[in-house]
């Protein structure tokens, strides 16, 4: 549940964060660029976790699942409110896999590993990381709408406070946000080395 809440803010954010960015006029060279960035980071975990679990190394982890869903959600930008609809198909899909598994044989094509990305799958694979398309594309959905529902409310318009206790903490977590993924891709190589110190430490 905790993995659940925390890819489901993770995913939901960055619908919104396109929300915004469509909004504000960025161009299909921009979001490429972008697009790019997360792409080569996905292609490092991938190299990277195949060196550490070579057995279950990370194929269609967060990233890689990212680097797919924003650009349906790009292509579905303009769906407006059926973007709330669109999002429910995928997490209601997923609900009812075990149940369409169990009635379609056939279905079982869609565990190997070149299909199971699309998340039509009757168990989670063995690997480190996976976020199919099934169900969190809907996730993404929904955090589109929800950006497109906010910026037609000014949200993307507020500005940090000035003054008060909040004004020396707030731009400090602005500027972490405004590098998330570089922040992402450093946790776990950090968290990774500190834990193997201190392992190596105690011996």
């Amino acid at each position: 549940w905790q993995r659940t809440c925390i890819l489901s803010l993770f995913l939901l954010c960055a619908g919104m964060g396109q929300a915004i960015a469509v909004h504000a006029g960025q161009s299909w060279r921009q979001f490429g660029r972008r697009w790019l960035q997360i792409a080569v980071c996905a292609a490092l975990v991938s190299a990277g976790s195949a060196t550490m679990f070579p057995n279950s190394w990370i194929y269609f982890g967060v990233l890689h699942g990212m680097a797919v869903m924003l650009v349906l959600c790009r292509l579905t930008a303009h769906w407006g409110r059926w973007l709330w609809l669109l999002g429910a198909v995928p997490i209601a899909l997923d609900a009812l896999m075990p149940t369409l598994h169990g009635a379609v044989p056939a279905l079982a094509v869609f565990d190997l590993k070149a299909l199971s990305w699309l998340g039509l799958v009757s168990h989670k694979p063995i690997t480190e990381d996976f976020v199919p398309l099934l169900p969190w594309m809907g996730v993404m959905w929904w955090g589109m709408a929800l950006g497109q529902w906010g910026v037609a409310r000014g949200w993307h318009q507020w500005r940090l406070p000035t003054g008060g206790p909040l004004s020396a903490v707030l731009p400090r977590l602005a500027f972490i946000g405004r590098w998330s993924l570089s922040w992402y891709m450093l946790h776990q190589p950090l968290l990774i080395g500190l834990l193997t110190a201190w392992v190596a430490l105690r011996r």
